[in-house]
């Protein structure tokens, strides 16, 4: 019996292109973030998004990689959008809300930190100046974490072609109603109360952890960030609301025993953004909240448009009609051939 190897050595051929493109991009990565430190702009983030995507399907060919862009691209700009929004945001005229937060925090956790608002609580229990703790250090990468981890999450996705669009869907309605809170309602965080002498002490201790451990241009970095965004963009906290959104997104497509893993990780953003004097536990709650509103709204949504689409025109009625799956439910995209599909993404 001959066995053609063809298809064997082709893959062997991927496998090793695979694994030289991905070393070269962890090496080239690690550098950049030793020197320059950790990419916050989503331009830059979809650039190493892109590149990553692109050595990790080395052997695809190259309108799989162009295509990514395509894709993208709507996504970036609305990004970017978002970003000057944000930082205008302060400049339209509305009354900065200062005391409404901090009697809310009062009230909403007094009862256990004495009459104190979470933010003071905690640093006048974990925080020492000219000390870095650990849990300073886990708390800095925790709060990097949201500048990344939902693109990431939906670069795989797209890679996997399963769950782009709803994923995208959310995060796009999340990022628009959060900066209309923004603009509708602006809110000092408690470090901004507290330079203005509406709090006791409550410093900005965002980058102590990256310069604990050396990565100085990581923390000017992010420290650069902060500089050049709205400081009275707090009502909601967006880092916590999708930090909640990922775990949201995923608490139903994975096993019962990863729940809890997945739910520590908005409350130790949750934890790390008060600690930081970054929010108030207010901007906390609400941003999960609005999470929780943007899945309602959006998968009603989606429901009422699968109804629509079941119950109007059949499909088969039209067989020129483009087939967006195959029999075994593969997602395809226009132009490229199922068994392309099957050798550059779904074998993955």
């Amino acid at each position: 019996m001959n066995v053609d190897t063809r298809d064997t050595g082709g893959a062997a051929r991927d496998r090793r292109l695979r694994i030289v493109a991905v070393t070269a991009y962890a090496g080239s990565f690690l550098a950049y973030w030793k020197i320059l430190g950790l990419p916050t702009d989503p331009v830059l983030i979809f650039a190493f998004l892109w590149v990553g995507i692109a050595a990790w399907n080395a052997a695809a060919p190259w309108r799989e990689h162009l295509r990514f862009a395509r894709d993208w691209i709507p996504l970036i700009v609305l990004l970017v959008a978002y970003q000057f929004s944000v930082g205008a945001a302060d400049h339209l005229g509305m009354a900065v809300h200062v005391t409404e937060p901090i009697h809310a925090d009062e009230w909403l956790a007094g009862w256990f930190s004495g009459g104190q608002i979470p933010t003071l609580w905690l640093q006048q229990h974990l925080y020492t100046p000219g000390h870095t703790h650990w849990y300073d250090v886990v708390g800095a990468f925790v709060y990097f974490s949201h500048f990344v981890t939902a693109l990431a999450v939906a670069a795989v996705l797209w890679l996997r072609g399963d769950g782009w669009g709803p994923f995208i869907r959310r995060f796009i309605t999340l990022d628009v109603l959060g900066v209309s809170i923004y603009i509708l309602y602006p809110m000092a965080p408690p470090w901004w109360a507290a330079q203005n002498g509406a709090l006791p002490a409550a410093p900005r201790i965002t980058d102590r952890g990256w310069n604990a451990i050396g990565l100085h241009s990581a923390g000017r970095l992010i420290g650069k960030g902060q500089a050049l965004a709205n400081p009275v963009a707090a009502m909601p906290s967006l880092h916590s609301a999708f930090a909640l959104f990922i775990v949201l997104f995923f608490i139903l497509r994975i096993r019962k025993t990863w729940t809890l893993l997945l739910l520590a990780y908005p409350v130790a953003m949750g934890l790390t953004l008060i600690y930081f004097a970054e929010h108030y536990l207010v901007d906390i709650l609400t941003g999960w909240t609005l999470t929780l509103v943007v899945f309602a709204l959006v998968g009603g949504a989606e429901r009422w448009w699968e109804h629509r689409r079941q119950t109007g025109v059949d499909p088969a009625d039209h067989p020129t009609a483009t087939r967006r799956t195959t029999e075994a439910g593969v997602e395809q995209r226009p132009g490229l051939p199922g068994s392309e599909v099957q050798r550059y993404r779904i074998r993955r």
